[in-house]
Parts: structure tokens; sequence; C-alpha cells
């Protein structure tokens, strides 16, 4: 093994993937290993045998739930939103071809105890059952004020600067309620906490322009897209890129420990004896544990059912994100639904996630809201995770380290630290500038 490498990549995360592909796609020669046996680290997919054994140890699942294979049970389930940011990285990395998408049935927001289908246009808003008459009409006056923004264009800007402006002033020249800035803030926006509402409006009105985009390509119920058998298609679609370009791939490779220079800076990587040489690493957290620090951590249920969640117009699939005011929480809890509609589990069955920031050591308890919201289950398997990010200095010791997955359904945060990370490595910009119908022939069935 004495070859330099530019990149030495550990981890088959997600996010290590797409920065391998990346960064292969630049000409960069990229070595990527892996202690485990299997591709996705932490955003690996399993089945059902793989989901027992992981949960309940040497328990076997029950013959009922039907054949082991056609269980695809995506560890950190997230929707992409289908003009977002990674799916404009699969188009520029042309990983399309390696992957079939198909578009998600529902968005669904938890208002007053009740499930409501998001409203994402002046129209829709009109129909929607979350608003009174009055309401109705201020919120189609905001919604058009969202929908013709163009930052190239000041007279659409109505006087207002969006970069000095925050969400909360905007928000109140409208006169919009409470629980109507609730579903806009987080479930079009996507925020999980209320602090986006005193920083600057233009974040805001970006995120809500995406998600009209997004749901204006499919027509379809939902501004999200799903690749049939789940996520864990992802991180060997980005292997394949990274091969194609010249990347070698190593997995199980055991403990693969990060060799330093005197001065702190990473020079190499160790596994089985044999150091391979490399300028820069990549990894996530649990390979450099003294280079991150624990930052909260994320409670989930994972649910396996026999029919799709309640009040939701029987989606297939579907999210419900439950803002955090109407649980009285810090943070938002989302749900997550897919089923055999996107292959991931056998006909009838449907596979859902409860998520949240835990802000109590009881899962059980704490994610109950969501739970009871899923009717009956037959089988629910508790969770926690740590959640961590990295306190080093990468222009000091060359290690580049990306942040735990949030508890979010949807990659909109996954892909920001991806596309920040990739600055940091490369010193460049990625050009995310892509024709988005590239994209189309493979979502639609």
């Amino acid at each position: 093994m004495d070859e330099e490498y530019d990149v030495i990549v550990l981890g088959t995360g997600l996010k290590e993937c797409i920065l391998s592909g990346l960064l292969s796609v630049d000409g960069l020669k990229v070595l990527h290993m892996d202690r485990n046996d299997y591709y996705g680290g932490e955003s690996t997919s399993l089945n059902l045998v793989q989901l027992w054994k992981h949960f309940r140890g040497d328990e076997k699942p029950p013959e009922k739930l039907g054949a082991s294979r056609e269980y695809n049970v995506d560890m950190m389930p997230k929707f992409m939103m289908a003009n977002g940011s990674l799916v404009r990285i699969l188009i520029h990395t042309d990983v399309t071809k390696y992957l079939n998408f198909k578009a998600v049935d529902g968005s669904y927001v938890y208002n007053k105890k009740k499930v409501h289908k998001v409203p994402a246009t002046d129209v829709e808003a009109f129909k929607s059952p979350l608003m009174g008459l009055f309401e109705k009409r201020r919120a189609r006056k905001f919604f058009i004020y969202v929908q013709d923004y163009d930052d190239n264009d000041p007279k659409s800007h109505e006087g207002l600067d969006l970069n000095k402006v925050t969400a909360r002033e905007l928000i109140s020249k409208y006169g919009l309620e409470d629980d109507t800035i609730d579903f806009i803030g987080h479930a079009l926006a996507l925020h999980s906490n209320d602090s986006y509402l005193d920083q600057p409006a233009l974040g805001f009105i970006k995120r809500m322009k995406l998600y009209a985009e997004s749901l204006a390509r499919f027509q379809g119920g939902s501004p999200y897209i799903y690749p049939l058998y789940g996520l864990g298609e992802l991180p060997q679609a980005f292997a394949r890129l990274s091969a194609v370009y010249g990347g070698t791939y190593m997995l199980h490779k055991a403990e693969c420990k990060v060799e330093f220079d005197a001065d702190g800076k990473a020079t190499g990587v160790t596994s089985e004896g044999e150091t391979a040489k490399c300028k820069k690493v990549v990894c996530d957290p649990s390979y450099l544990p003294d280079k991150v620090k624990k930052v909260g951590k994320v409670a989930r249920a994972i649910c396996i059912m026999s029919h799709p969640i309640p009040d939701t117009n029987d989606s297939h699939s579907a999210q419900v994100i439950l803002p955090q005011k109407q649980l009285g929480r810090k943070s938002d809890m989302y749900l997550f639904c897919c089923s055999y509609a996107h292959n991931v589990a056998p006909k009838g069955k449907s596979i859902a996630f409860v998520s949240a920031e835990a802000e109590t050591d009881n899962p059980e308890v704490e994610l109950k809201p969501g739970v009871d919201l899923l009717g009956p289950v037959e089988e629910i398997f508790y969770d926690t995770y740590d959640r961590y990010v990295p306190t080093n200095d990468h222009a000091a010791d060359s290690c580049f380290i990306s942040a735990s997955y949030d508890p979010t359904t949807h990659f909109e945060t996954t892909v920001n630290d991806v596309i920040e990370m990739y600055t940091k490595i490369t010193g460049k910009v990625l050009d995310l500038s892509v024709d988005l119908s590239a994209a189309n022939a493979a979502s639609e069935e």
C-alpha cells in the first residue's frame, strides 16, 4: 500500500459516499475504507433478519411479517426534496443512472391535535381546513408574495430588504396567526425549531420557494421523492461512481487508525498492519472520537404496520411534521412512512419512523404523541443515538469530519453539511446549477 492518495475516506455513510463521489469526479485520487462489511455505516439499510439482530439479538422475526429480503429498512430515513440539493448532486455526478425514484404521496402537518395536508400554494391555502376564511385571505397574499419574490427583481421585494428584515417582521406585515406561522415555518420552510423567526427572512423565503417548486415538479401530493428499494441504494451508487473515476473501495478493514505527523497533521491510515498515505482524511465521527463533541441525542421508534398512517389519505409514503409548539417541545417531531410502493416492505406492509431530538431519557414516553398517530403497529423498536459534531481545526490537522445525522425526515440539513465539507476540502464552491429534468425519467413510473 505504498501509494499516496489525495483523500482517504473512512466510513461508507451517505455523507462520506457523496463526498467520495464528488471528489473522484473532480479528479482526486480517493481511497474509501470502512470497518464494517456492509455499506452505509449509520445510514445503512437492513432486511428483516438484520433488523431483528440489531434490536432483538437472537430472537427471530415472526413469519407473519413475510420474507426478510423484501424489507429494506433505512436506519436514517429521509425524503429528498425534488428540486433540493441532493437531487442536484445526483444529477451533477450522473448517479441518477444507478437509481430509480418515485414521488412521495403526501406531506402533512400536525395542528391542534389533527393531521392536515400541508398547503403549499395560494390555491391550496384557500381550500385548507387549517385556517379560517379571513386567515386564508391573509395567507394567500403572503403565498403570492413568496411565489413572486425574485432576488433579481427589486419590484417583487415590495420595498423590503430580506437580508435585513427578519422572518418574524415579514410575517407580521401579513398579520398571520401563530398556528399558520407554525405550519409555514416547520412544514414548508422545514425549520426544526423557531429560532429562524429572528434571522433574516431571505433564507426562510428561499426554503418556502424550494418546497413550492419541488411540489410543482411531479404534480404529486408532496415535494418529495424517494429511491425504490430505499436509501441503501445511495451509498452503493456513489461507490460505483467513485470506482468509474478510479476511486478504490475496501470494506471490512479492521481498526482504520488515522496516522499523524509531529505537527498533528493527518498523513495516512493504518489497517491490518499496512499504512496508506494521504493528504487529507474525510470520515464520520466514529473514526476520530477525540476530535468531536456530543451535542445531543436522537430518539426514534421504528414500526412495522399493515396500513398507511391514518388521516394521510391512504398515502403509501408520507411525511408528517409535528411542530414543537403543538407538543410543547423545544424542537419538532417527525413521522416518516414508506411501504411496498417503494419496495421497502412486502405487499401490504408499511414501515414508519417517529424521530425527534431527545429532550428526556425516556423515548417511549417522549415519542408517544407521534406513535399514537400511527394507529395499530405490529412491531415497534425504540432506539436512541448520540449526535456528534467536529471540534477540530481542519486547516491544522487535515481531517474533515461529518456531523451525525439529525432527526429530520428530509435531506436538506444533511446535504448542507456535505456541501460545506466539500468547500473546506477543495476550497471550491460546488456548482449545483444543473438541468433538473435529468431526474424526471427515473421518477415517473
